[in-house]
């Protein structure tokens, strides 16, 4: 039984295997797509693949809407040829429940999947850009996705190459993004909504900063016509909705494709691609989801409130993301990554067996983090600390691993952290000195970049923007070694574009190097500093 369009019209074998098919004319809506686009999405990886095309899956279901999304990859091309288009855009979905049910489903709401990084593949996005009937652009890209400057403020070096060439032929993703915008400009001026989903504080504005960027360079420098940068700042034109997202999607597991094979299918393996992304026709994912959007879209939009989407402000949205994002999901998400690598877990379900580490997040949470937070009032902030620690970390049968949720840390800190102490400061009632286990997990993390795990053993420290110019800086230290460690830390818990604060004006820096040299004094340290500061 292979996941192809084919093999979907023997439904019997589907049903016998226990497989949720789509219940919508497919063939009648890759054309009327094709026709009349209402909705591209860039970035094609797990969280795109196991919960936006689910939501759309249930409109077409119910009949609500009847097109379906045009997927582009623009970091990682591969994915489009080694597993969407083998499997003709489906998708195998298979839902991890708390309770030990699993839901197996194709998803089958992509119409089209392209790559950015293909000429032919380019100009189909640019008669995407140019239909009238085109009502939304979003995205999962990543934080770093949005990044035009590295560390030291110096403009990246595909983003100055874009700035000189123009909108013709741009290789950085923003620019791409921008060139198309042109597109629809050109073609009249056409309104669009360009939707970031991307785990970012105030994701809408980081998108319109970037886009803007490079509609202000090309303008400039003669590549576009001057109304252009007009129609990118005008939100009747062009707008920019903020977003929060919230599903875990783990790196597909070994032990979900066995599963998937037992009951018959086959082709389930995975493969690497050069950018060492692992691609497998099926993805799989916890139940709990929660997607909150500012309804900002001057050409419409598909009815995704129908499918559990919320739609709200823009005050709302922020409320909800600050929640999630600083504080009740988070936070504690990097906390258990963090002293997991450390300390030698390959599972996050299985760190939630380790008290000390439960009393680590549940004290991020509640204690530390739950009282800066504003009630958004469509959730309940307690409500979703209590799921997140009670039934969604500890889930066993989410494959989730320290490691992927290690990934891009230093992009991650000063949302999930920063923000926090930030609240601290700003706040009359509140001492940022009371704060004892954020600055524990913000110097375990230094600690962690040394890539040596509580046991004395090296690892591999999970891919970070920054870590090589990091790990330079740390290369001196080892672990048994003695403080002081200032003059190495200083440089690093001084910057704010690490943190969203300089710790040491925050009050927190020697905190820190304290909570550091207790970490790195020798194996076992981890562990006994973590069981200390929880006394």
């Amino acid at each position: 039984m292979r996941l192809n369009s084919k093999e979907l019209a023997n439904t019997s074998q589907w049903e016998k295997a226990g497989v949720e098919l789509p219940r919508f004319d497919r063939e009648a809506m890759i054309q009327i797509t094709k026709t009349v686009p209402e909705w591209v999405h860039f970035g094609a990886g797990n969280i795109f693949r196991a919960f936006l095309t689910a939501l759309q899956q249930d409109l077409l279901d119910q009949g609500i809407e009847k097109t379906g999304i045009i997927v582009a990859a623009g970091y990682d091309g591969e994915i489009v040829d080694r597993v969407y288009r083998p499997h003709d855009n489906l998708t195998m979905a298979v839902t991890l429940k708390v309770n030990g049910s699993i839901q197996k489903r194709v998803l089958a709401s992509v119409a089209e999947a392209l790559r950015m990084d293909k000429a032919e593949d380019f100009e189909r996005l640019k008669t995407v850009f140019r239909a009238k009937s085109l009502r939304m652009a979003s995205l999962t890209i990543t934080e770093k996705g949005y990044n035009l400057t590295g560390r030291g403020d110096e403009t990246l070096p595909d983003v100055a190459a874009d700035f000189l060439a123009g909108p013709k032929s741009p290789k950085n993703y923003i620019g791409k993004l921008t060139s198309l915008c042109y597109e629809r400009y050109l073609a009249g001026k056409l309104p669009v909504a360009l939707v970031s989903m991307d785990n970012c504080s105030h994701n809408g504005d980081r998108l319109f900063k970037a886009v803007e960027a490079f509609a202000i360079q090309w303008t400039e420098k003669g590549f576009t016509e001057h109304g252009f940068l007009d129609y990118i700042r005008d939100p009747a034109q062009v707008s920019f909705p903020w977003t929060m997202i919230d599903k875990i999607t783990p790196r597909p597991d070994e032990g979900v494709k066995n599963m998937l094979e037992a009951v018959g299918l086959t082709d389930m393996a995975g493969e690497l691609t050069s950018k060492n992304t692992l691609v497998t026709p099926y993805v799989n994912a916890e139940e709990a989801q929660y997607l909150v959007i500012e309804d900002k879209f001057p050409a419409g939009r598909p009815r995704l409130e129908k499918a559990g989407v919320f739609f709200t402000d823009r005050e709302t949205v922020d409320k909800v993301e600050k929640m999630k994002v600083c504080t009740c999901l988070n936070p504690l998400h990097t906390a258990l990554a963090v002293f997991g690598c450390l300390l030698g877990y390959t599972k996050i379900s299985d760190e939630m067996k380790n008290p000390d580490l439960v009393k680590l997040v549940e004290g991020i949470g509640y204690t530390e983090g739950l009282p800066v937070v504003v009630n958004p009032g469509i959730l309940s902030p307690k409500q979703f600390i209590d799921e997140v620690l009670q039934v969604r970390f500890p889930n066993p049968f989410m494959p989730d691993t320290p490691q992927r949720i290690a990934t891009d840390t230093s992009q991650k800190i000063p949302i999930r952290f920063g923000e926090t102490i930030k609240a601290y400061l700003a706040g009359t009632a509140l001492d940022v000195h009371n704060l004892k286990l954020i600055p524990l997990v913000l110097a375990a993390w230094i600690r962690y970049l040394l890539g040596v795990d509580d046991r004395g053993a090296a690892f591999t420290v999970s891919p970070d923007p920054l870590y090589d110019s990091l790990h330079r800086s740390l290369s001196g230290l080892k672990l048994g070694q003695k403080g002081p460690f200032h003059e190495v830390l200083k440089p690093i818990l001084s910057d704010s574009r690490i943190f969203a604060v300089n710790l040491y004006e925050a009050g927190l820096g020697e905190q820190v190097e304290r909570c550091f040299e207790e970490l790195i004094a020798g194996p076992g340290a981890v562990a006994s500093t973590l069981r200390r500061y929880l006394a």
